[in-house]
């Protein structure tokens, strides 16, 4: 399948609802070069506005700035749109426990708000974007495909998990075609880059010689690139409905299955002195891998960069200083605090 066809996007309005974080802008900006119009609905909790700046001058790009759990924000949002991508939401396990009364309305409520708004609007494909932190923890040796169990611990998971069920339980009641993706952990350099994910806090910890302690090193988890996943969800808009109507995927690939520690001993080959220590029993007990195998053969796609491009991208990017206000900016560049109206 193409992922460059400028045909395939024009006449489009994508609305990406939570597009303002670290996928959103990377999404958009390839929607954009293939031809699609791009709407980006956001409340920038983060205070990360300017990250927008990038796209501002584009043709056929806009914003909204406002509360998509509220209805007046949501008709902004899909008026004139053929389709919609929703990121939206309070991304994560410890953020959403710190602040159970937001996660419940922006995850839970906002979210099946939108949801529940979509039918009538003639749109062709809404894609959900969940996570494959839904598997939760699974016998060593495993591969959890889309069919496996769903074992979600956090707050974060079940609300993902409940939003898939609720979506794809519209099949045959509704005008649009819904589609889930379980996203892998992200990773790679964004407008709006994250120093709170794994691949990520190692390298740039261990690259400023932070003495760097790792939980449960040996636990698995899939990671994915940002350009990768905005791969994904072009595929997802442009494939024939019956590939991918009421279906859910796991979005990622098999060869970035990696261990905390696999990821250590990669940023190692860069980094060899950096100080790192182990510890069994973190308070985070996730341990999965996954299998890509379904969105490999049905929509052709296997990612373009590994862990190891992201850990070299990351560290010539430190290399260049273009991370420096990481420190006096630490909300900007992680899901830390927000301060959500009640």
């Amino acid at each position: 399948m193409s992922t460059e066809n400028p045909s395939q996007g024009a006449g489009r309005l994508v609305t990406i609802f939570g597009g303002a974080g670290y996928i959103g802008p990377v999404v958009a900006k390839r929607l954009l070069r293939a031809g699609y119009r791009v709407r980006i609905v956001d409340m920038f909790l983060y205070g990360t506005e300017n990250i927008m700046l990038g796209l501002a001058d584009e043709p056929g790009f806009e914003i909204v700035n406002g509360d998509e759990g509220q209805g007046d924000t949501v008709a902004r949002g899909l008026d004139g749109a053929t389709d919609v991508v929703i990121l939206a939401g309070l991304v994560g396990d410890p953020i959403t426990k710190k602040y159970p009364d937001a996660h419940q309305a922006v995850n839970e409520d906002g979210i099946r708000g939108i949801i529940d708004a979509l039918d009538g609007h003639g749109l062709k494909r809404v894609v959900f974007v969940s996570t494959c932190s839904n598997y939760g923890l699974i016998p060593e040796g495993t591969l959890a495909d889309e069919d496996y169990e769903l074992n979600p611990l956090s707050l974060y998971a079940k609300a993902k998990v409940g939003i898939e069920q609720k979506l794809l339980a519209l099949k045959g009641n509704v005008d649009f075609e819904g589609v889930a993706l379980r996203f892998a952990t992200a990773f790679g350099l964004a407008p709006r880059m994250r120093f709170d994910l794994t691949v990520s806090q190692f390298t740039r910890e261990m690259y400023l010689n932070k003495d760097l302690l790792v939980y449960d090193a040996d636990t698995w988890r899939p990671y994915c690139h940002v350009q990768d996943f905005a791969d994904v969800i072009q595929r997802v808009l442009e494939a024939p409905g019956a590939d991918v109507a009421f279906d859910v995927f796991n979005a990622g690939g098999d060869a970035n299955n990696f261990t905390k520690r696999m990821i250590v001993e990669t940023i190692q080959k860069y980094l060899p002195d950096a100080p790192v220590a182990y510890q069994e029993h973190g308070s985070d007990p996730r341990n999965y891998r996954v299998d890509f195998r379904k969105i490999r053969e049905r929509l052709g796609f296997t990612p373009r960069f590994t862990v190891e491009d992201g850990v070299r991208e990351l560290i010539a990017a430190l290399d260049q200083n273009l991370f420096d206000d990481a420190e006096t900016r630490p909300n900007f560049y992680g899901n830390y605090e927000i301060d959500y109206p009640a």
